[in-house]
Order: structure tokens, then sequence, then C-alpha cells
């Protein structure tokens, strides 16, 4: 709580990385709920601008070394929940 945290996402393709790469990080509290979208990022970061992480995450990943990681500062105990992290690099999945 209070310390920035990392979200750490490596990933590897058979197909060579491209501006077409996307990362998607969502999250469920673990209270159960909605699925929501909170980080998008294709050759250049996207953080939500809406909902309870919004001006929180930043981007710490590398794409060219299979690194979709993200941060999340000022961490809350209402924040727990599932974080999920895909990534997609057509014509790799």
């Amino acid at each position: 709580v209070g310390e920035k945290v990392q979200l750490t996402c490596t990933f590897k393709s058979s197909s060579p990385i491209t501006e077409s790469l996307t990362v998607d990080w969502t999250y469920r509290p673990l209270t159960g709920g909605q699925m929501e979208t909170i980080f998008h990022y294709q050759s250049v970061a996207y953080p939500t601008t809406v909902g309870k992480f919004k001006d929180r995450i930043s981007w710490v990943g590398n794409v060219a070394k299979g690194d979709a990681s993200i941060a999340i500062e000022s961490p809350v105990m209402s924040d727990n929940g599932t974080f999920i992290c895909s990534v997609k690099n057509p014509p790799d999945v």
C-alpha cells in the first residue's frame, strides 16, 4: 500500500515485433463485477483516462524485449483484484 508497484508481463512471439503489436491490461475487482480495460499500448502508451486507475498507471515495458509491464502509483487495498495482460502481435496472438 502506498508504494509504486510493478505488474510484470512478459511475452514471446514467433512473428517480428511491428507497430501492429497491441497490449491490453484489464482489471476486475476482488469483489467481482465488470472487467475494465485500464491500459492500452500500440506504439505509444494509452493509460485509462477514467475510473479508479486514472493518472496512476505508467508504461514500464519494452516490447522489443518481450516486456509489456505497467506500474501503478499509490496502490490502495481496494485496488486488489485480477489484472490480465493480453499481447497481440499479428498474425501471432
